[in-house]
This record gives structure tokens, C-alpha cells and sequence, in this order.
């Protein structure tokens, strides 16, 4: 039987809580496990010590039977020094932008400092043209 120490959410609409349990890979999230070995509330504060609460000696016992521990759990364990730190997969950031539009972008720019040096030497130009008019006025 493949073991797996990971995440049952518990908790109402908008408001998760979640056990840490050990179940068979093939049952589905939040259903049955054979041991409940911690909790996970995420709307707790960073600094909280409620925020995860674990059972280190079952865990420490599941680990020896072979359990393997998802991402999260892995990462709550290796806090615990229960295990290893895991590396942390590099994840896009699906909020920045293509490629393509980061091009586009980088085009709009370019075009907007154009505008501005030519508006500073249309600028330039024009006060020279009135230096020039108001000495032509002077000479005369």
C-alpha cells in the first residue's frame, strides 16, 4: 500500500483548516485516513506556533514506514527539522507578463521617449527662433 502524509481540508466556505494526516495515495482529499497527525490552519499568522501543530514521534514512525510527504507537508517537516528542507520548485509567476507583450510594452516606451526628445528639441528651437527675433528687433 502506497502511504502518503498529506493535507485533509476540513473547515467551512472561505475559511480552511486542514489536518495532516497519513492515507493510502488512492483515497481521495478528504476522505478516510488511517491517522491524523497534525493541523495546518492557514489563517493564523506566520509567527503563530498554532498556525502547525504536529505529532512528531507518529510522523517520525509513518516517515520510517515509508510514507512519503506531499510539498506542503514536506516544507511544514523540514521547518520541524523532522526532515530535510525540500528545494523549492521554480514556479512561473502567472501574473507577469509574455513575452510578447513585454516586447510590445518595451516598443510603447521607446515611442514615448521619442516624443519626449522631440518635443524638448522642438522646444529648444523654438526659444533659439525667438533669441534670434527678439536680436533681428534689437539690430533694427
Amino acid at each position: 500500500m502506497a502511504l502518503s502524509i498529506r493535507l485533509s481540508r476540513q473547515g467551512r466556505k472561505k475559511r480552511p483548516f486542514y489536518r495532516i494526516v497519513v492515507a493510502d495515495k488512492r483515497m481521495p482529499r478528504d476522505g478516510r485516513y488511517i491517522e491524523k497527525l497534525g493541523t495546518y490552519n492557514p489563517l493564523l499568522q506566520d509567527d503563530n506556533e498554532q498556525r502547525v501543530q504536529l505529532v512528531t514521534e507518529r510522523i517520525k514512525y509513518w516517515l520510517s514506514e515509508g510514507a512519503q510527504p506531499t510539498e506542503r507537508v514536506a516544507i511544514f517537516l523540514g521547518k520541524a527539522g523532522l526532515i530535510d528542507m525540500p528545494a523549492h520548485p521554480v514556479r512561473p509567476n502567472k501574473a507577469e507578463p509574455s513575452e510578447k507583450t513585454k516586447l510590445k510594452l518595451a516598443d510603447k516606451q521607446e515611442k514615448l521617449d521619442a516624443a519626449k526628445e522631440a518635443a524638448k528639441a522642438a522646444k529648444e528651437e523654438a526659444k533659439e527662433a525667438a533669441k534670434a527675433a527678439a536680436e533681428a528687433e534689437k539690430a533694427e
